[in-house]
């Protein structure tokens, strides 16, 4: 009798939360459309222009949107990041970035840990948590240099990597460690004044995407490497 009152005690907690963060994303997205908002996201030209139709305001939508962007709502952070740079400068661009984006990632994990796998399951899609559930439950390292690098799903494997065997400690460190680095270098570089979205510019920004092609697809397809090396190396040092 107790274990079938646990059991029905569970769903319905699970059945609210899942209730609940429905009923968030209806709001946001009606708010989002309702301002406009919703179809400036792919283009910094327009999301510049609203962030600066804000005025004072402008700071903490922006943060707010980096948050939602890292656990409720798929909004490219690329092209968020470097709106922040163009507006605000690539230094505060970055800091108003990184606010968001850690507060973002560390509610995504908090989610994974405290909701399980149904509620990510319903956030990314069965095969999406599943693909990622079994490469980091593996692949724990790896996944310092997956948050490092741009184009991979960070938000996906922040609410991922709460189901599994993943610590708070490790993943605030990674954080803390790789979201600084990927964001003030997209903040610089995106903002075009080290290099021109023109002239020789164009050759350098090819040469950089070309690299970062290159590292994602060396870090998926030697991950076990990556892994075993690190591994090693801890070991060693608590020896």
């Amino acid at each position: 009798m107790n274990q079938n009152f646990k059991v029905s005690k569970k769903i319905l907690h699970s059945f609210i939360v899942i209730l609940a963060i429905i009923v968030f994303l209806a709001i946001m997205y009606f708010i989002l459309v309702w301002t406009g908002l919703w179809e400036k996201l792919n283009s910094v030209k327009k999301m510049r222009n609203f962030i600066l139709d804000l005025g004072f305001w402008g700071r903490i939508t922006f943060v707010f949107l980096q948050f939602l962007q890292v656990t409720f709502i798929p909004i490219p952070s690329t092209i968020l990041t470097i709106a922040g740079s163009i507006i605000y400068g690539p230094l505060q661009g970055g800091l108003l970035s990184l606010s968001g984006i850690l507060l973002g990632s560390i509610l995504a994990f908090y989610l994974g840990k405290t909701f399980g796998r149904k509620l990510v399951t319903f956030m990314v899609g069965e095969e999406s948590c599943k693909k990622w559930v079994n490469f980091l439950s593996k692949a724990r390292y790896t996944f310092f240099f997956m948050m490092l690098l741009p184009m991979f799903p960070d938000d996906v494997l922040c609410l991922v990597a709460g189901i599994t065997s993943m610590s708070w400690a490790f993943f605030v460190l990674t954080n803390l460690i790789t979201r600084p680095i990927g964001i003030f270098v997209t903040s610089y570089l995106g903002s075009g004044e080290l290099i021109p979205y023109h002239g020789w510019g164009l050759v350098v920004w090819a040469i950089i995407l070309v690299a970062v092609g290159i590292l994602m697809w060396l870090v998926t397809k030697y991950d076990k490497r990556i892994e075993n090396f690190f591994v090693r190396l801890f070991r060693k040092n608590k020896k």
